[in-house]
């Protein structure tokens, strides 16, 4: 009988000591104490949170600053700008039916002549003007045109001038006004489709023509030397020094017709214009 109790006992014992070897010596003296284990410094150091990186900022910080970028300036705006060349006393009638271009080269040199030299205004120098401007005409009728009136105008001091067409209105009005505020001189209009002359001493503008190439005419200042006479067809001469509106200045100065006489120009409106000199 104490053999057969020995074995049981026996396997007792080989069972607790193989529960012993399970379960760490650590785990066992705290479940036998209550008292946590401490951590090992090797678990410790890898737990551990990284510390962040803080960079400070210098103490003269405001004074290393980059300065605010500067606030560009508005573009300017244009206004309204006008130029007139006419005085009193500058305008000169045509002293028969045929000579406008004539008197509109008297009116030119009235326009622009600052050397006391006195007004062309005389009848007989208007005709001694008119054949000037007849000899340098081409296909003209046996009449002056406007290579005639441009080329005496040059002739006589107030040059250079030249023959221009223009297809588009308002593109007419601006190289004419743009000219006129670049030379100083005034602008030849060769109206009613080639048959008559004014001359353009002034104009109305938004925007001075050096400073926007946009700028738009609202006013033309203008001489017909057929004042105060005027046309049947075309209406009434305006009063010398008078501002038309572009659409009023429309109804007479219109498009050459190109069979009046022969340039080897296109059709458009024609301007008499002086060039601006180096």
């Amino acid at each position: 009988m104490s053999g057969a109790r020995s074995r049981p006992l026996a396997w007792i014992v080989v069972v607790a000591t193989l529960l012993t070897g399970c379960v760490p010596s650590a785990g066992v003296e705290d479940a036998a104490t209550g008292s946590p284990a401490a951590p090992s410094a090797a678990v410790s150091s890898s737990v551990a949170p990284a510390t962040p990186e803080v960079t400070l900022a210098p103490q003269n910080a405001s004074a290393t600053a980059p300065a605010p970028a500067a606030v560009p300036e508005p573009p300017p705006v244009p206004e309204p700008y006008a130029l007139n060349l006419y005085q009193e006393g500058d305008f000169v009638p045509q002293y028969t039916f045929d000579w406008c271009v004539a008197a509109s080269i008297q009116m030119a040199h009235n326009l622009v002549d600052d050397t006391g030299g006195g007004t062309w205004a005389d009848s007989a120098h208007q005709g001694e003007l008119w054949e000037m401007a007849r000899a340098r005409s081409s296909n003209s009728f046996n009449g002056a045109n406007p290579l005639g009136w441009a080329q005496v105008l040059t002739e006589v001091g107030m040059g250079p001038y030249k023959v221009v067409s223009v297809p588009d209105y308002q593109d007419a009005l601006q190289t004419a006004a743009r000219a006129i505020a670049e030379t100083g001189r005034p602008v030849g209009l060769v109206m009613w489709r080639g048959r008559h002359a004014w001359v353009m001493s002034g104009f109305e503008a938004m925007g001075d023509p050096v400073r926007f190439p946009g700028f738009a005419v609202t006013g033309v200042r203008v001489l017909d030397p057929l004042y105060p006479h005027g046309s049947g067809q075309w209406g009434p001469s305006p009063v010398p020094n008078s501002l038309l509106t572009p659409e009023e200045l429309a109804t007479q100065f219109v498009v050459r017709e190109p069979r009046r006489w022969s340039s080897g120009m296109p059709a458009g409106y024609m301007l008499v214009l002086p060039v601006q000199t180096p």
